[in-house]
This record gives structure tokens, C-alpha cells and sequence, in this order.
């Protein structure tokens, strides 16, 4: 499902922000792991914002997805703090890890063990 235009504008905000809020009052719970937001969509009543963290070392993953969901109530309110002039509801939060880096490592493996025989001058199809 395609996003409209306000949504699309509203998630970049919050990706922004929520990126922010992580570097500046919530990095000292991520130190020997990179977290990044990969992406943010919104719900269409901007209610709710879906928050797709990529974090490495993918071993750290359930422990900082863990620490981040033990703060996600700071973590909102200081969304409020930074975008409550600009909206009239600021949204509920909702963090997943983006396992999109994994799987596409996966599927580079598995292709890579694939024995493909190279094509003969016959076969131009």
C-alpha cells in the first residue's frame, strides 16, 4: 500500500526526529552496536508510526530492540517535546527490526552456491 503525500511527509519528519532523539539522548544504550532507521511509514490517520530499525551487529539485535522498547515511552515524549507545535496528536511508536541487510545477505549465499553451467553458442534463448 502507497503512502500519500501527508504521510510521506510526516514519516520523513519523524525519521528525523526519532533520529535525533537516538543520537543525542539514547546513544550510550547502543555502544558496540550501529542503529539506524532504515524507515518510517505511517498509519493514514498518523496515529500510529512504524519504526524500522537496521542494527548491527545483528547479534546485538534482541538486546538493543529490548533496551529501546523499555525507553519507548521517554522516547515518545520526547517526540512530543520536538514535533507537538507542529501536529495535534503526536503518534504511538512502534519499533521492528529491518532484517532486510540479512535476507538479502542470505539470498546472496545461496545464489552464489548455485552450479549454473555457463551458456553454450546454441542457447541464445
Amino acid at each position: 500500500m502507497t503512502q500519500s503525500k501527508r504521510q510521506l511527509k510526516f514519516s520523513k519528519l519523524i525519521q528525523k526526529e526519532i533520529s535525533e532523539i537516538f543520537q543525542k539522548e539514547h546513544s550510550g544504550k547502543f555502544i558496540g552496536s550501529l542503529v539506524t532507521i532504515s524507515d518510517v511509514s505511517m498509519s493514514p490517520d498518523l496515529g500510529l508510526a512504524r519504526i524500522y530499525l537496521s542494527i548491527f551487529p545483528v547479534s546485538n539485535i534482541a538486546k538493543i530492540m529490548e533496551a529501546i522498547e523499555d525507553e519507548k515511552s521517554r522516547i515518545r515524549g520526547s517526540l512530543g517535546k520536538r514535533i507537538g507545535k507542529e501536529v495535534r496528536i503526536v503518534p504511538h511508536i512502534a519499533f521492528h527490526a529491518d532484517t532486510t541487510a540479512e535476507e538479502a545477505e542470505k539470498m546472496d549465499k545461496i545464489i552464489n552456491k548455485l552450479n549454473i553451467p555457463p551458456a553454450t553458442q546454441g542457447d541464445s534463448q
